[in-house]
């Protein structure tokens, strides 16, 4: 009311009514029947019920200014609650009552926000979008209903029934569940075909096949396909393999897993100790994951299938309908849980096709992050959401640096996107990392200190902010020199590279690629390319027997500088 009452007083001054209203708040005016101005209250009532509730003032001309504007109300407020109630479908519950404003009687129509999506005696649906009425189209419908938590459709009976299950499916369910570490997962896998079902819960209490079921499980119907999978050599090229896979989803998943595994690049990495690793371009829990989280998540309303694209440097999946509501970019890896397809999620789970519960954005952050690549980009649009991964030779310096951590820093998403933030900046504030690790300034406030404090320090605050109470924080020197060319700001050019392996050479005689990947702090492949351009330029020649391998040597070329 004291909304309605500032409006008010806002339009005696002068202002025109229609430049007062906003979102939550109409002025009306009563049309030249009862009828009219019933349906017309009614559609109101409707576009506010269907966005977030609002209020509806009769008897004020929103198209003129100052006192003019008041030209009151004769209606009943019990007989007005009763029509918008019966014009409604379902019935949207008001509250009335009148309100005397500078001797003029209006009534006062408050709208709660609907639980289900509400329509007018039309069956026409709209909502309230700024100042205006406007049509809902299907996907507001759906997203608004995902909103209010108003219904699952893979929890929904299907027109299929149980013996249209694929018996390979059923097969590849019973070996997830046998390969579990549980032994309850074991007995499940053991148990009659319908009681596995009732316990994946795709099944309703007398036995119906419901819709998770059926895309879990069964063929897809007629001249549909679940995923597109398309190989290019580069981002732009031309695919050199495409494959529309059909099938029940827990084979589709299986079958586009190993497609892109097949197709991994693989750079070895050492390790301090010796020992060494081998880093794939796309670490194959992450694209595990973004898998399932596109088939899993995805608006099983919309027709098109999920769509992968796989280079050499990139891998994106883009799949159908946006985020579920409530979750976005912002957001995502802090937001509680809500998968958009219970009913398949909680069975694909069983069968660990699915992290737990909220874990598997931060699965993907974390794995890409550990294999020295960037984090994963998200965004959406209106029909899609959209998943990147961006490849190349992995940054073996943060791999390393990442693995002197403590184990349980290792895997925490908060660490690994501090250093990823530390990598392209020489400083961070509590302010700019609560942004990307999605959490308050005072938790970013807490992770900032927590790695400035004990022996294995990795940030240490600025001279200029020691003393005061918020510090900008920078790498310690030991991290610094850690990381090495991997900072963005503190990379070594390729000439400058060239100019210290010829200063090398210069002083010793000769060089091998283990020397240049200590000198410049960079991996076996790089060191590679670098001695492969000097020989081309004439600068290094082979001096050694051994044409291949760790122990091959070079000196000086012909055209190497005095």
């Amino acid at each position: 009311m004291n909304e309605v009452k500032a409006a008010l007083q806002a339009v005696l001054k002068g202002a025109l009514a229609a430049d007062v209203e906003s979102q939550t708040l109409d002025f009306k005016q009563e049309a030249g029947t009862p009828k009219e101005t019933n349906q017309k209250l009614a559609q109101a009532a409707v576009c506010f019920a269907n966005a977030a509730g609002g209020t509806i003032v009769i008897g004020v001309d929103d198209r003129r200014p100052g006192a003019q504007a008041l030209v009151g109300c004769t209606l009943d407020p019990a007989t007005l609650r009763a029509r918008i109630y019966e014009l409604t479908r379902p019935g949207v519950l008001v509250t009335c009552e009148e309100l005397l404003h500078d001797g003029f009687r209006l009534v006062v129509v408050d709208v709660p926000q609907g639980i289900e999506i509400h329509t007018d005696a039309k069956g026409a649906a709209r909502w309230r979008v700024e100042k205006q009425c406007l049509p809902m189209s299907a996907q507001d419908h759906l997203l608004t209903r995902e909103r209010r938590g108003i219904g699952d459709v893979t929890a929904a009976i299907s027109d299929r029934v149980v013996d249209d299950i694929h018996p390979e499916a059923l097969r590849a369910a019973r070996h997830a569940l046998a390969q579990r570490a549980d032994a309850e997962s074991a007995e499940v896998a053991r148990l009659s075909d319908m009681d596995l079902l009732r316990a994946l819960g795709v099944v309703s209490s007398q036995g119906q096949l419901l819709r998770g079921g059926e895309l879990l499980l069964c063929d897809p119907r007629p001249n549909t396909y679940t995923l597109l999978y398309q190989h290019r050599p580069t981002p732009g090229g031309e695919a050199t393999l495409v494959e529309r896979l059909r099938g029940p989803l827990i084979l589709v998943f299986e079958t586009v897993a190993a497609l892109a595994w097949s197709r991994r690049n693989v750079t070895p990495v050492n390790l301090p100790g010796g020992r060494q690793i081998d880093i794939a371009d796309f670490p194959q829990p992450a694209v595990r994951e973004v898998i399932a989280n596109a088939l899993l998540h995805r608006m099983y309303q919309l027709p098109e299938p999920v769509s992968v694209e796989h280079s050499p440097t990139s891998f994106i999946v883009e799949s159908p309908g946006p985020l579920v509501a409530g979750v976005d970019v912002a957001n995502i890896l802090t937001h509680p849980s809500k998968p958009r397809n219970r009913c398949l999620f909680e069975a694909a789970r069983m069968l660990s096709l699915a992290e737990e519960t909220g874990r598997g954005v931060d699965r993907m952050y974390r794995e890409l992050i550990l294999a020295g690549h960037q984090p994963p980009q998200i965004s959406q649009r209106a029909d899609s959401t959209r998943v990147v991964f961006s490849s190349g030779t992995p940054r073996t310096q943060v791999v390393t640096f990442l693995r002197s951590l403590p184990g349980f820093e290792r895997v925490d998403i908060d660490t690994l996107l501090l250093v990823v933030t530390m990598l392209r900046s020489r400083t961070v504030t509590a302010e700019k990392l609560a942004t990307t690790i999605q959490k308050t300034e005072a938790e970013a406030e807490a992770v900032l200190s927590r790695h400035a404090e004990g022996p294995n320090a990795i940030l240490e605050a600025t001279r200029e902010t020691a003393r005061m109470r918020s510090h900008t924080y920078r790498l310690t020197p030991n991290a610094l020199q850690a990381l090495g060319p991997a900072l963005e700001y503190q990379r070594t050019s390729p000439r400058q590279a060239e100019q210290k392996i010829v200063a090398h050479v210069a002083e010793y005689g000769r060089i091998t690629n283990r020397t240049v990947r200590n000198l410049l702090d960079i991996d076996m492949q790089m060191a590679s390319v670098l001695l492969r351009a000097l020989r081309q330029h004439g600068l290094l020649v082979r001096t050694s027997e051994q044409r291949r391998g760790r122990s091959v040597e070079y000196g000086p070329g012909p055209d190497f500088p005095d």
